[in-house]
């Protein structure tokens, strides 16, 4: 029992053997099993090293394709039985990616583990540390509101005690808005950290080194924990508008206090640090998960002649009766209210546009994309709209518009061995007849301007960013997707409200579970979902 309970329920570290950035990482990484000397700025870097974010065969195959991406009617599905079932198996290696994973991150157990060797030291070195201790808590909060935003309520205050303590605690599930709560107060302590300190030089190299992130860049951490705070209020403005309102306007009103990841230069990305060894296509292709879907093809980008068309899709085709290659003449979606006998009929025949090969399918340096520009632009626009001038929303709206078409090129040029699939970036003019088109232009009512608000920030995140993806179209209700019943699953007859608790918390948590027991229902709600 009490392995069982190191293995599965306390995060503990067991990482022996890292992925393809194994060489690379050797020299940045400290494994606490296999040192005696804990090494905070070492530990950081294997945070930031998160299998999660980076866009890999496992965590796409088995988790976005699956659950998030599918729900978000981002990526595209057989309607098959059982299609809206969550895996638990998948749902339960999530789970123990942020706690603990042997190729994982381990985002608990390694933050403890640099809480705890950061408390050991004196108080000079702490002022050496506290850099690498205050990026570890943005890493971390970023993490940990994902995680209530799949699952509600969870441990988190007690979780790790192994790591920081040495003793084993089961740890009690703490309330979803409590975790919140302390996201946000950890974020803005972190901001603040970034925003009165200055790095010597020996310190500031010795982060630069071990920062994969951002290398080192210290305005860009301040940026990323003030845009995730904005995110996060923002996710909990329907359910306490008051507070989100007062601290999201503090922040607006003075950007010079509270900079933004609101520019392209800003975005957050994990590049990945060697080749991926395998490519999207093969994680995609299990499921028909490639295939263009009708929201977003003929909803969303065709009326508006989108020219993020082209970044995000091919056309495909099929052989003909002479044995030759014919490209589609059009972008074609995959019906998702048809038989599945239909969809594979037609999938054979070539009928449908699939993600764009050098995009996605078989770029090797996608990197892992954890914020931009454009969301944050987005965010403001929600948040000017509903709370002060629908003029400086439009401005954020079209400026999030343009930043989104520009980050899809973006990442169709980091591709670095399909130079024929490159694409340039669309001039001005054409991303200026975009934000014009009468189904993406700044118009309507307030309701019909956040609705493309919402809309448009959908499109953005895409399948790269399905977990943000899926709690805003829980959030905000938009945009309206229909989904057909699945009449022969009847736990699973559509998708669900939240993520199930995995079956290890059951098992070796069983009392602090017995708390949430009654709510863990796919169909209870996360509490910021009101709408």
């Amino acid at each position: 029992m009490k392995k069982s309970l190191i293995k599965i329920i306390v995060p503990v570290l067991f990482l022996g053997g890292l992925s393809s950035c194994q060489d690379k990482l050797e020299e940045l990484y400290s494994d606490p099993e296999k040192t005696e000397n804990a090494s905070i700025e070492k530990f950081f870097t294997q945070m930031l090293n998160n299998e999660r974010v980076y866009p890999q065969y496992w965590d796409i195959r088995t988790f976005v394709v699956n659950h998030t991406a599918r729900y978000s009617q981002f990526l595209s599905y057989n309607n098959e039985n059982k299609r809206y079932q969550q895996q638990i198996d998948y749902t339960q290696s999530r789970w123990n990616s942020y706690y603990t994973q042997s190729s994982g991150s381990g985002m608990v157990s390694h933050y403890r583990e640099v809480e705890k060797a950061y408390n050991a030291l004196s108080a000079e070195n702490k002022k050496v540390s506290e850099v690498y201790l205050q990026a570890s808590k943005i890493a971390l909060m970023d993490q940990t509101l994902q995680m209530v935003d799949l699952w509600g309520d969870m441990p988190f205050s007690e979780a790790g005690s192994l790591n920081a303590t040495g003793n084993i605690v089961l740890p009690k599930f703490d309330k979803a808005k409590d975790v919140y709560a302390a996201a946000l107060t950890g974020l803005k302590e972190a901001s603040d950290f970034f925003a009165n300190n200055t790095l010597n030089a020996g310190i500031l190299a010795g982060f630069k080194k071990q920062d994969i992130l951002l290398a080192g860049d210290t305005d860009k951490w301040r940026r990323y924990a003030n845009s995730l705070r904005l995110r996060a209020l923002m996710r909990l403005s329907f359910v306490d508008e008051a507070g989100s309102k007062a601290a999201v306007l503090e922040m607006l009103n003075n950007p010079t206090a509270y900079p933004l990841v609101d520019e392209s230069k800003y975005n957050v990305l994990l590049n990945p640090m060697t080749d991926y060894n395998d490519n999207l296509r093969n994680a995609l292709n299990d499921f028909n998960s490639m295939y263009a879907t009708p929201y977003l093809l003929n909803t969303v980008l065709k009326p508006a002649k989108d020219p993020r068309i082209e970044a995000i899709y091919d056309k495909y085709g099929a052989e003909n009766a002479a044995k030759k290659f014919v490209q589609n003449a059009d972008f074609n979606a995959m019906p998702l209210d048809i038989p599945s006998n239909e969809q594979t009929t037609n999938i054979t025949a070539g009928k449908y546009a699939v993600l764009d090969s050098t995009t996605f399918l078989f770029n090797t340096k996608l990197p892992g994309v954890v914020f931009t520009a454009a969301e944050t632009n987005f965010l403001k626009a929600e948040a000017l709209e509903r709370w002060g001038s629908s003029a400086d929303a439009a401005t954020a709206y079209n400026k999030g518009v343009k930043q989104s078409v520009e980050f899809y090129y973006f990442l169709n040029n980091t591709n670095t061995t399909r130079a024929e699939g490159k694409l340039t970036v669309p001039s001005a003019a054409v991303l200026d007849a975009l934000v014009a088109s009468a189904s993406v232009a700044y118009t309507g009512t307030a309701t019909q301007k956040l609705e493309k608000i919402w809309v448009q920030k959908w499109v953005n995140f895409g399948f790269l960013q399905s977990i943000q993806s899926w709690a805003e179209v829980r959030r905000t209700k938009y945009p309206q997707l229909t989904f057909v019943r699945d009449s022969n699953t009847p736990d699973a007859p559509l998708p669900p409200s939240r993520l199930l608790y995995p079956g290890s918390e059951k098992a070796y948590n069983a009392a602090n579970y017995s708390a949430v027991a009654a709510s863990d229902l796919a169909t209870a709600k996360i509490f910021w979902d009101v709408k």
